[in-house]
């Protein structure tokens, strides 16, 4: 059984850890011959309890974890203490702790996988995606959805926002691979002077090898995504599957069957083919700057 270390580096989030020991704790029940009603009345607990756990949507009790590998006949004490451990840090707060006040719960899943992803790959339509968005536009998106909040809590987004773009910054960081309609740079999101610092931030990210940015012109006309953004994370770990992330106005769908992720995977593949090529996309860029935001 492949483990995988709690102090795995910064690619390793409590969200990770999570599904990590659900789906080895679902191994050995399955390899023991439990069955999840049998399992959660060891614990006291219900079938769906235990089907939450081996998810990772749930935190999980070092008791229920130990009781369960007994249950499973795990007695080897350095395998045990091993999926202990990861149970405590599975439990422990991730970086995004200190930003809950401002935080939805649905987002915070989120935030554990992509900072445990290997690869991002997101469309979008709207707006510049977070991850490259600078702290004028991202306070100029903030303030669309929240304009009758405090100040304070508005810089308190926005700094959650900046939070998340370390990860393009770390040692080993992700690959990130973006889709962006053309409308998305030619709305004027915070004004002229927002909208140029952010076209050119653009420019500048087109230079990092672990970004690919491609652009959707108004030429290309339809296209396989026309029901609107999405995001797909990729980990280098095996036991983890894709994942597609839909985020809704107060909510976000999570979907993880294999129908969905051949589906989305799919209409990805189409949209890089449509769009035009990421060797143009500094070309497109520097032309949207000379038409709309050139002082």
């Amino acid at each position: 059984m492949a483990m995988v270390p709690a102090e795995g580096g910064p690619a390793t989030g409590p969200t990770v850890l999570r599904i990590l020991l659900g789906a080895q704790l679902r191994r050995l029940r399955e390899s023991s011959g439990v069955t999840r009603e049998g399992a959660g009345w060891e614990i006291r607990a219900s079938e769906s309890k235990i089907s939450r756990m081996e998810l990772g949507r749930v935190g999980f009790k070092e008791r229920d974890v130990a009781d369960l590998l007994t249950l499973y006949g795990v007695t080897v004490p350095e395998e045990r203490d091993a999926l202990l451990k990861l149970a405590r840090d599975a439990n422990s707060p991730g970086w995004w702790h200190r930003y809950t006040d401002v935080l939805p719960t649905w987002f915070q899943a989120y935030l554990g996988l992509e900072a445990a992803a290997s690869l991002i790959r997101t469309y979008e339509v709207q707006f510049v995606p977070g991850l490259l968005q600078t702290r004028d536009y991202a306070r100029a998106v903030v303030l669309l959805g929240h304009g009758r909040a405090a100040p304070g809590e508005i810089e308190r987004r926005v700094e959650l926002r900046m939070q998340r773009q370390h990860l393009l910054r770390r040692e080993s960081p992700p690959q990130l691979w973006v889709v962006l309609d053309e409308a998305a740079l030619r709305r004027p999101i915070g004004g002229p002077e927002v909208m140029r610092g952010q076209v050119e931030a653009l420019i500048e990210a087109t230079k990092s090898s672990h970004i690919r940015l491609q652009v959707i012109p108004f030429a290309a006309g339809g296209h396989a995504a026309a029901g609107g953004a999405f995001t797909i994370l990729r980990f280098g770990d095996a036991e983890l599957p894709d994942i597609v992330y839909i985020e809704q106005l107060t909510s976000a769908l999570y979907l993880d069957k294999r129908d969905d992720l051949d589906y989305y995977a799919v209409a990805m593949e189409r949209l890089c083919v449509e769009a035009e090529p990421p060797e143009r996309t500094p070309e497109i860029l520097h032309r949207i700057l000379d038409d709309l935001y050139r002082e």
